[in-house]
């Protein structure tokens, strides 16, 4: 299935029914007074969190969505039936928001979640409403409501705790596959993930995180080289950003200091905010370095780069350590949950450097 995460939809709630001016017409009551109904309230347009969905692509093509219009009122003191709601499955993490001013309306978050997000117009009154001490025979009706319409713009935000960062190549589906249950395409050329691939981590009994891993960024990233910045947004809502970085590139010519500095120049273009959440470098493909070379290889490594923060060395391929590293997320996410509820402060041994 295509991966989409931006769509423009039209939407439009039902227009509520008319009332209705009626008299009772019986035998042996001439005057038998007002009877008309009120008309009946426009459907209501919906939008619910589906789980099992992660993509846009039904509102790429499905572009306007109506609500039944209510029913006019009768009558026999009969009412107008209400106009049929309709509801929109769209994934988690799904912003709604308008297309003309791009404000932000709504935010799907939880699975299950549903809100309202336009409503149905009110029915009119019939005579029957209109009926006094003074007005024995009113013929005075309203009509019916318009519905909210709306043009929005539908975009998706991936929720995880943890984000993939890096070059192409670097690894990161090879260690979503090595830690999670996600089963990314791996293969030996540039950019083989064109759309991000959540996976869920367990470390234990009812423990766990969720993991999001991107198309890799180039240098030039922010001019649209590459994949350009598209995909970066689905790391916005993430409590970590894990910075992988291939130590031993194929390529003699290439400097992974230089590419690690790029990576970091095109975050922070993209979005400061994102820059300065907390960023841990991991060292990927150590089993291509000799033994001998490696404590040296990565000591330079982060010499040259400056870096102060938490260092992981690991092979996603061998899977070594990578046990060590994701105990250590999995504190991490567990001790911001706990500090964002109010529990108790995150641990200064993983803030961000």
């Amino acid at each position: 299935m295509k991966f989409v995460d931006e769509a423009f939809i039209d939407i439009a709630a039902g227009d509520g029914g008319s009332g209705c001016v009626s008299f009772r017409h019986e035998k042996f009551k001439e005057f038998g007074g007002p009877n008309g109904g009120d008309g009946g309230r426009g459907g209501h347009v919906f939008a619910v969190a589906d789980v099992n969905l992660n993509t846009l692509i039904d509102f790429r093509y499905a572009r306007r969505h109506e609500a039944g219009r209510g029913e006019h009122g009768m009558g026999s003191d009969m009412f107008g039936a209400a106009g049929g709601d309709i509801t929109l499955k769209m994934p988690v993490g799904t912003i709604i928001s308008d297309a003309e001013t791009g404000d932000v309306l709504f935010e799907l978050l939880t699975a299950g979640e549903k809100i309202m997000i336009a409503k149905g117009g009110d029915g009119g009154f019939g005579n029957l409403r209109f009926k006094s001490a003074i007005n024995r025979a009113p013929r005075q009706k309203t009509p019916g409501w318009p519905g909210e319409r709306r043009s929005v713009k539908l975009e998706l935000k991936v929720l995880a705790d943890v984000g993939l960062l890096g070059m192409p190549n670097a690894g990161k589906s090879t260690f979503i596959a090595a830690v999670s249950n996600a089963r990314p395409k791996i293969a030996d050329y540039p950019f083989t993930t064109l759309y991000p691939n959540l996976g869920v981590v367990r470390v234990g009994p009812e423990q766990s995180f969720v993991i999001a891993d991107i198309p890799g960024l180039i240098e030039g990233a922010s001019e649209g080289a590459g994949l350009g910045h598209q995909f970066l947004r689905h790391l916005q809502r993430t409590r970590l950003l894990l910075h992988i970085v291939d130590i031993a590139p194929f390529d003699e010519g290439v400097d992974p200091v230089a590419q690690a500095r790029a990576i970091v120049k095109e975050l922070k273009k993209y979005d400061p905010a994102l820059h300065a959440k907390p960023r841990w470098l991991v060292l990927n493909k150590l089993d291509m370095v000799p033994a001998e070379e490696r404590a040296a290889r990565v000591k330079d490594f982060v010499r040259r780069l400056r870096w102060k923060g938490p260092v992981f060395e690991i092979s996603a391929l061998t899977r070594e350590g990578c046990e060590p590293l994701v105990q250590s997320i999995f504190q991490h996410v567990h001790a911001e949950q706990r500090a964002a509820a109010g529990d108790e402060p995150v641990d200064p041994r993983f803030a961000d450097q």
